[in-house]
């Protein structure tokens, strides 16, 4: 594609990056094939290719936002299941993500969406402010009929049943490895996890220390910075990915680190892209390294290896959570994994296509993430499984609120497999419970 910057505007790195991918664009159009909001909306606007011309007016022209180019952008999930798909190797996520913070900067959005935001970014990354927010939403979700707006109603309905007990697992500190350590690990614990299902991490890390892994929750790290960076608020979401870069750091230089794990995905695509987003920052070289050192549990646990299970008479329909299959082209491991383990896996028809959650988009955009979670439901139930097992907090909550199939964290399935408890997703009440299994190991 023909771009027409001029050599002033080529100075701002960032520009010169969104020239970089505009040029690598052949407006082929395979991305509409794959493209979630196209596929429910069916206008060019809202594809990948549609979205690309109009960022790049926007930026040629140095023009603030305007409403039309800002509707379009919100509407984008940021799945890069077009990344996935193009044959020219068009980094759309970089240049998505800085034409939000260009739309941050340069737009006036209206005052209700304007707070609506700001609450979203003050209070979804801090995991004590979240679990009040719950709390609260769980209190006002019978009167939810009476808000009139459709995000307000969304974020109402997000409240799960039961909010669970804080986990200490989660401060900082030292997890040995069972038997000889194999490797020492930092666990990033994160942020809406914390206050939504403390299970997942404590699964994690039972059968990281049971396969030999020193896991270590270093201080002083939090939140990755996605939300907020795929708000367009840059400012916000830096800072707290510096923080992570310190923290992490100041493990790797003491008593070493040989991973970072992560096992929420959508964090592990934001903090492998680390050494981007700090690139022209003092924290460039250690920004670098931590994101060098970033490993899904998939990975992590496909490194340290699993025993080859029994097979276990449970049927699982695996959800690909776009940040995992697109955003880190990682695809076969946690399929492989659970098969090892001994559980039957499928996967449902259309699996590239987004479950509608990408972090705070089924709050903001909750009609367009219905239709999208409804079509994941359909295809999910379709395969007759006994278990739904996904990668993302976001999917599981997603999916979960529009199945009776239990659905938990791969993580926990594995964990279950080598020794640990019976995951208590499966028993939740108004779920239909699975099997219990005899023999696990």
């Amino acid at each position: 594609m023909q771009t027409n910057f001029t050599p002033e505007q080529l100075k701002d790195p960032a520009i010169q990056r969104a020239n970089e991918v505009l040029r690598s664009c052949v407006h082929c159009g395979f991305c509409t094939a794959t493209c979630p909001t196209y596929a429910v909306l069916g206008d060019e606007l809202d594809s990948p290719r549609g979205r690309i011309y109009m960022i790049k007016e926007m930026l040629e022209t140095g023009r603030p936002a305007d409403a039309k180019t800002v509707k379009h952008i919100d509407r984008c999930l940021s799945c890069l299941a077009c990344m996935s798909t193009c044959p020219s190797g068009v980094h759309y996520m970089h240049l998505v993500d800085h034409a939000r913070a260009y739309i941050e900067q340069t737009y006036k959005r209206p005052l209700f969406d304007r707070v609506l935001r700001w609450v979203l970014a003050q209070i979804i990354p801090y995991p004590k402010r979240f679990r009040l927010a719950l709390l609260g939403a769980k209190i006002g979700r019978p009167f939810g009929f009476l808000m009139p707006d459709a995000r307000l109603r969304a974020m109402l309905a997000m409240a799960p049943k039961q909010i669970p007990a804080v986990s200490r697992n989660d401060d900082p500190q030292v997890f040995p490895a069972q038997g000889p350590r194999r490797m020492r690990v930092a666990l990033m614990t994160g942020c809406a996890q914390k206050a939504l299902n403390t299970d997942i991490n404590d699964a994690t890390i039972r059968v990281l220390t049971r396969l030999g892994a020193e896991v270590v929750v270093a201080e002083g790290a939090g939140c990755c910075g996605a939300l907020t960076h795929h708000m367009g608020k840059a400012r916000a979401s830096h800072a707290a990915a510096a923080q992570n870069i310190r923290a992490w750091m100041a493990e790797k230089t003491g008593a070493g680190l040989d991973a970072i794990v992560i096992n929420t995905s959508g964090c592990g695509t934001t903090v492998k892209d680390y050494g981007h987003m700090f690139r022209n920052d003092p924290l460039a070289a250690e920004a670098a390294v931590v994101a060098g050192l970033a490993r899904d549990v998939s990975e992590v646990l496909t490194t340290l290896g699993i025993e080859k299970g029994a097979p276990k008479g449970l049927r699982v329909a695996y959800h690909a959570a776009c940040s995992l299959q697109h955003g880190q082209q990682i695809k076969t491991l946690p399929k492989d994994l659970l098969k090892r383990a001994g559980f039957e896996v499928v996967e449902p028809a259309d699996s590239h296509l987004c479950c509608g959650s990408a972090g705070t988009y089924n709050l903001l955009q909750p009609e367009i993430s219905g239709q999208l979670k409804a079509l994941k439901v359909v295809t999910l139930e379709a395969k007759a499984p006994d278990i739904i097992a996904a990668g993302n907090i976001g999917c599981m909550m997603q999916i979960g609120s529009g199945t009776e199939v239990p659905i938990v964290h791969t993580v926990e399935l594995l964990d279950w497999a080598t020794g640990g408890p019976r995951p208590a997703g499966l028993d939740v009440e108004g779920k239909k419970a699975a099997p219990a299994v005899p023999i696990l190991r």
